[in-house]
C-alpha cells in the first residue's frame, strides 16, 4: 500500500511539472493522464429478516497514465482509488480503514507495448483478452467477466505476449503469464492464439497450457459475423485430472444481436453451457444460462436498457433495468435496478451512480 502511494505521488509530481509549461494532452513525449471518477449509492431490500434494508456508499477513481518510449514503444499504468462503506465494504477485505470507511489503493495496469513492422511485444500487468463473446466470454479464461457488472474493469494478469502479423488482418500470438497464486513458483500459463479477420467475419483459435498442481489444457475457438444478425460463437474446452465427464470441461456460448430504427433499438440474446470444470465454472454455478436484453437510445445522450439473466436449471431469474443520461460533456448519471427472483425469495437492488470522465 505504501509503495503504491509513493509511486502515485511521484507520478503526480511528474504530471505537475509537465503541465505547468503546456497542455499535457498536446505533448508527444510527455506523460498523459486520463481517468474516471464515480460516486455511487446503493440500496438492497429483502436480503433477510435480520437485515431487510441495507445500503452502500462508494467513491471510486480510475487514474490512467500513458507515455511514449522512444519511437516504437508506449508505457501504460492505471491506479484504482476507492473509499467504501456499507454493502460495498462487505464485498472486500482491507485493513486500511478510516473512521467510517474502508480505503483501497490498487495497481490496476502497469505494462509496456513495443510495436514493429510485423512484430509487437507487450509485457507487464495487463489484460490479455480472448474470444468475441459479448456476455459470457467463454474463451476469456484469464479475465473472467460477470454480466451482472458490465461496467467493471476486467482484471489484469502479470505476463506478456509476442504478436506476429505475417499478412494483413492475420495475427499469431504467443503468450505467457503467472498463475492464479502469486506465491506458487511452479504455477504458470502459456499458449498461442491465431486471429483472422475478413470484411464481415472474424475467427480465433486458442490453445493454452496451465502448469500447476493439476495440469490443465485448454483448446477452443471463437467466431463472429456481421450479417443480417450479428452472430457470435465462443467455446473453450478445459481438461485436467478432475474433469470427470468429457462434457464437464466445456464452456460454450452463442447468440446474436439485432438492431432496428437506425440502431436506436438493439436486441441481444446469448446462451451459455457451463460445464462443472470449465473456464466459466468459477463464476457461475449452474449449467445452462440464458441472457436476453434490449436497449433503446432516445438520443446520443439518453438510453434505457432492460435485460433478463436466467439460470435455466434452477429456475432463477435476475431482471436488470439500466437508465443512463449524459448531464453534460464528461458527466453521466446512471441508475441500475436488479431484482433477483428464485422459487423462495425475491430481492431488490438499486444503484445510483454519477460518473465523470477527465
Amino acid at each position: 500500500m505504501k509503495i503504491l502511494l509513493f509511486l502515485f505521488l511521484i507520478l503526480s509530481q511528474i504530471f505537475a511539472q509537465q503541465t505547468s509549461s503546456q497542455n499535457f494532452a498536446q505533448q508527444s513525449r510527455g506523460l498523459l493522464f486520463s481517468g474516471i471518477f464515480e460516486s455511487a449509492v446503493s440500496a438492497n431490500v429483502g436480503d433477510g429478516e435480520a437485515n431487510p434494508l441495507s445500503y452502500g456508499l462508494e467513491e471510486y477513481a480510475n487514474i490512467r497514465m500513458q507515455s511514449r518510449i522512444g519511437d516504437v514503444g508506449t508505457f501504460f499504468a492505471a491506479v484504482n482509488l476507492l473509499a467504501l462503506a456499507g454493502d460495498y465494504a462487505l464485498a472486500v477485505d482491507s485493513e486500511d480503514n478510516g473512521k467510517n470507511y474502508i480505503a483501497i489503493m490498487e495497481l490496476e495496469r502497469l505494462y509496456f507495448k513495443l510495436k514493429g513492422r510485423s512484430l509487437d511485444f507487450d509485457g507487464g500487468l495487463l489484460r490479455m483478452p480472448f474470444g468475441y463473446g459479448q456476455v459470457w466470454k467463454s474463451s476469456d479464461f484469464l479475465n473472467p467477466a460477470n454480466p451482472l457488472k458490465p461496467d467493471a474493469r476486467p482484471l489484469a494478469v502479470l505476463g506478456g505476449g509476442v504478436s506476429w502479423y505475417p499478412v494483413e488482418d492475420f495475427k499469431i500470438l504467443a503468450f505467457g503469464s503467472a498463475g492464479d497464486d502469486p506465491f506458487e513458483n511452479n504455477h504458470a500459463v502459456g499458449g498461442m492464439s491465431a486471429d483472422k479477420h475478413w470484411n464481415k467475419a472474424s475467427i480465433q483459435v486458442l490453445y493454452a497450457f496451465e502448469q500447476a498442481k493439476k495440469q490443465t489444457q485448454r483448446i477452443g475457438g471463437s467466431f463472429k459475423a456481421d450479417l443480417v444478425l450479428g452472430l457470435v460463437l465462443d467455446a473453450l474446452y478445459s481438461y485436467n485430472e478432475e474433469t470427470e465427464e468429457n462434457i464437464d470441461g466445456l464452456s460454450f456460448s452463442g447468440g446474436f444481436d439485432y438492431s432496428l430504427f437506425g440502431a436506436k433499438l438493439v436486441f441481444l440474446v446469448e446462451y451459455l453451457y457451463n460445464g462443472a470444470s470449465s473456464s466459466t465454472s468459477e463464476t457461475f454455478s449452474g449449467k445452462n444460462y440464458l441472457y436476453g436484453g434490449a436497449t433503446w437510445r432516445f438520443s446520443d445522450f439518453t438510453s434505457i436498457s432492460t435485460a433478463l439473466m436466467t439460470d435455466v436449471d434452477e429456475n432463477s431469474h435476475i431482471p436488470i433495468i439500466t437508465f443512463s443520461h449524459e448531464l453534460f460533456q464528461g458527466a453521466t448519471l446512471a441508475l441500475m435496478a436488479q431484482i433477483p427472483i428464485d422459487s423462495e425469495v425475491s430481492k431488490f437492488y438499486l444503484e445510483t451512480k454519477l460518473k465523470f470522465r477527465f
